[in-house]
């Protein structure tokens, strides 16, 4: 089976998704269908309703405990309902994907060089690669007040940590070649290369071409490797507008690898999102591994693009042990318009996470373009925390996902966090969410414990499964879930399904479901129980065939052992 190591190429990953994948479909064939699902999705129930508007009361973080509510609120918190509709993709003549803003950042790429008024090079302020020497003075000078570009040589350059002032460019000779460490005297809480005024904010700045060793080996045997917030990890960038990550390894950092994200972090409550964070910022060709929470994450910033990127293995030592929710890619709490294309996580807790915590905004209009998950325990999780039972409150902010073109391989059982079940795909409490062209592959060996492989549950809506590949989870217990009862999800599509040789039952639908489709669905079992179970009459259904089930459908109780064609169903369903 494929395996992806911490030296994984991540260049490769468009390539790679291409051949798994098997079509010849154009990619941009493939995101025009997927936006044309999406509009036809959302129309249903629009994203954001004037109950948005209506802001709740916030709950203080700790630090701000004792100033007056109004004060906390103007300091750290906006409206999450602004700026959100999702923006255009763009495909060039190469087949390349790219955000449409793109073209603002390759513009203040330009304006950056022209900034530039000298070229350094780091050893000409004393500083020395052999590993051993304090180089944080040299890093300061060389780097001054900025409008410079300083080169980093082959070695293995320590420090207390690096900050980068606007207009700057800090360049290595690549990847393995120029490492820069921190030093074993460093504090748990320390950023090891990030943006100089977090407060204010910076622009304009470029990391390329290096590796980033937080080494966590300095904290021995700590019980959590990170401090609060966005401290701990290789690289931050904290209220960085113009922002470009390029050819950089991170390695075992206590938190992230790469953080993207606002000064403060915000838990002000649903509908709101906090102040100072990044806008614009490219990573690209990146890797990271042992993190103590997630590879790469966003928080509460706008138009991110992550490409040709691999996570994997991480530590989860910032968590407790069996308890790290530690995702290769995670798109956290108000982050907004987020692209991720062509990248690949391997060995995590989530491969990809779209999320939030209960008593923050849920990130939203997030898309991504070609993903590979290899052994992810959830390979692509989308949830808002603390939203998804009958009695929580209904989320504000979980809208608008799109996923084209992405492959979950064997997702498994995982010692990072020991209570979960593995998934290729859950959806909890968002709404307008569509996956298009989603290959999954199990291992037919492998003990599932009976779990589903695609579970669409806690009041999400407006849900649209198209083109959608499934096979050898020969130990599981439904390939496709969808959840009833009173934290049932609803208006559920799901459309042009193949699933050959898989679980028992290839669908379930729950009860009290109001709102569902199926049609195009072919399902090829091997000794299987059912091929379709729904408990209701709601469901819709046309172009539905089973082989290899002893019972190919069953509506509201009643078997069939007859292929599900059109008119069987129509007569079952009384139309």
């Amino acid at each position: 089976m494929l395996y992806l190591d911490k030296k994984h190429d991540p260049r490769k990953n468009s390539k790679l998704i291409s051949e798994i994948v098997g079509k010849e479909q154009d990619i941009n064939d493939m995101i025009e269908e997927t936006d044309r699902l999406f509009l036809q999705c959302s129309m249903n129930n629009p994203g954001h309703t004037d109950q948005q508007n209506q802001l709740p009361p916030l709950s203080m973080f700790s630090i701000f405990k004792h100033l007056p509510k109004r004060i906390t609120r103007f300091l750290l918190a906006v409206p999450a309902n602004d700026n959100t509709q999702p923006s255009d993709t763009s495909v060039d003549g190469q087949g390349n994907v790219y955000p449409e803003w793109k073209e603002l950042l390759d513009k203040e790429y330009t304006h950056l060089l022209s900034k530039i008024n000298r070229e350094v090079n780091v050893q000409d302020y004393g500083a020395v690669g052999d590993g051993k020497t304090d180089n944080t003075e040299a890093f300061k000078k060389a780097i001054g007040n900025g409008r410079v570009k300083v080169h980093v040589p082959a070695g293995v350059f320590i420090t207390k940590g690096i900050r980068l002032p606007s207009w700057t460019y800090l360049v290595g000779e690549g990847k393995g070649v120029t490492m820069i460490k921190l030093h074993d005297d460093a504090p748990k809480g320390t950023r090891l290369v990030t943006n100089a005024n977090h407060s204010r904010g910076n622009r304009n700045i470029v990391v390329q071409g290096m590796s980033l060793d937080w080494n966590v080996e300095r904290l021995g045997n700590a019980a959590k490797t990170s401090t609060w917030g966005n401290h701990s990890s290789c690289l931050t960038f904290a209220h960085v507008s113009f922002g470009w990550v390029k050819d950089v390894e991170g390695i075992n950092p206590g938190l992230h690898c790469f953080d993207v994200s606002s000064t403060l972090y915000n838990y002000s409550g649903d509908g709101y999102r906090a102040r100072r964070g990044s806008k614009y910022v490219w990573l690209d060709n990146v890797n990271g591994y042992g993190f103590g929470d997630d590879g790469i994450t966003t928080h509460h910033s706008d138009h991110i693009f992550i490409s040709n990127s691999h996570m994997c293995d991480p530590s989860g030592r910032a968590h407790h042990k069996g308890a790290s929710n530690s995702n290769g890619i995670e798109i956290d709490d108000g982050s907004r318009n987020v692209w991720l294309v062509h990248n690949s996580t391997a060995r995590c807790f989530g491969g990809v996470e779209i999320k939030a915590h209960h008593n923050s905004s849920a990130a939203s209009n997030v898309q991504i373009i070609g993903h590979l998950s290899m052994n992810d325990n959830r390979s692509y999780n989308l949830r808002h925390i603390g939203h998804h039972k009958s009695t929580d409150p209904e989320s504000k902010t979980a809208y608008n996902i799109k996923a084209t073109k992405i492959i979950a391989i064997a997702p498994v059982y995982s010692d990072l966090y020991k209570e979960s079940t593995p998934r290729g795909l859950v959806v909890s409490a968002y709404k307008n969410v569509v996956i298009n062209n989603f290959i999954l592959i199990g291992d037919p060996d492998y003990d599932y414990k009976g779990n589903p492989v695609i579970a669409i549950q806690y009041r999400a809506r407006n849900v649209v499964l198209n083109n959608v590949t499934i096979k050898n989870f020969k130990k599981a217990g439904v390939d496709i879930k969808v959840f009833g009862g009173e934290q049932r999800a609803d208006n559920i599509h799901i459309h042009n399904a193949a699933i050959c040789r898989s679980t028992r039952q290839a669908v379930d639908i729950g009860p009290g479901i109001q709102s569902i489709e199926i049609n195009h669905v072919r399902a090829l079992g091997e000794n299987g129980r059912y091929g379709l179970k729904a408990s209701n009459t709601q469901t819709n259904i046309s172009g539905f065939h089973a082989e290899g089930y002893e019972i190919p459908y069953c509506i509201a109780e009643k078997d069939r052992k007859t292929t599900a064609n059109d008119t069987v169903c129509s007569a079952i369903l009384g139309r």
